[in-house]
């Protein structure tokens, strides 16, 4: 098989007391950082699309975390009576009504504006080629309006990843991820997945808002914030004029993206992405 194609506003702060209940244990496999040292070619590589984890463990729909989240039948009904691994998602750039619709503790028509991306089938004994092979096949016989499985693309090497990337980042898309075809599903972060972005991103958390300057005097001018090695500084590019009409309030986690380190371990050029709305799911 040498390519698998196949179809394709900040949240309100009190979103993030939503109080769900714990269901299941998942421990999922997780990237590490791709790097030009790492030998690609043959792997697979598609989209790192910008949503919210989710689990199917073959009758419910759960997060990242564990929590039974409340998806219509309607949303699921198409699904295989086998697990699954994906991303809810809305489309690129829809990260924010993503979280708002799955945060929701009651079912309701919002999740129909989402579909859930399958980028695996954990329980399917064998390498990541075969069970990826075995959502294909169901998909395949039992499309839905709902779901679809990720497009992989082979890697013919380390030129044709970057301009893969180049392509994606020009669509709004935030990455790719990369995978090595042979390899197990194996909890925790492994080597044999990675992902490729032309920036970093990480969280902090917010602990002061600073004052702005000409047309931002009288609202917010750039957060102060905390990483969580302790480093504190300012992230001031990135927001809209609803964020520092709003801004985050101080102890809210944020994502922000860099591009590295200054030897003093602050972010070059940090901006801020969105509140990390999804932290409780």
């Amino acid at each position: 098989m040498s390519k698998i194609i196949t179809s394709t506003s900040l949240l309100c702060l009190s979103l993030l007391t939503l109080i769900f209940t714990p269901a299941v244990a998942f421990e999922p496999m997780l990237p590490q950082t791709y790097t030009t040292q790492t030998a690609v070619d043959g792997w697979w590589m598609s989209e790192k699309l910008d949503g919210i984890r989710g689990y199917w463990d073959g009758s419910q729909l759960y997060s990242k975390n564990g929590n039974r989240l409340a998806a219509p039948p309607e949303f699921t009904a198409d699904l295989p009576p086998f697990p699954l691994e994906g991303e809810l998602w809305g489309g690129r750039g829809t990260f924010e009504q993503t979280a708002s619709i799955v945060m929701h503790q009651q079912p309701h028509a919002g999740w129909l504006q989402l579909q859930f991306a399958v980028f695996d089938v954990p329980a399917t004994p064998g390498p990541f080629r075969k069970r990826i092979t075995a959502a294909v096949i169901w998909f395949t016989k039992s499309p839905s309006p709902n779901a679809f499985v990720v497009e992989q693309i082979p890697v013919e090497n380390h030129a044709h990843l970057d301009q893969e990337l180049k392509r994606i980042e020009a669509l709004g898309g935030e990455g790719l991820i990369i995978r090595d075809p042979d390899a197990l599903y194996q909890a925790g972060r492994r080597p044999h997945i990675l992902k490729a972005k032309n920036f970093h991103d990480a969280e902090a958390t917010v602990i002061a808002h600073l004052p702005g300057k000409g047309r931002n005097s009288g609202r917010l001018g750039a957060l102060l914030v905390r990483a969580a090695d302790g480093t504190e500084f300012r992230i001031g590019s990135g927001l809209s004029d609803t964020d520092r009409d709003n801004p985050p309030a101080i102890n809210t986690v944020i994502n922000y993206k860099h591009h590295g380190y200054y030897q003093s371990g602050i972010p070059k050029f940090p901006s801020y992405l969105r509140i990390r709305s999804d932290q409780e799911l």
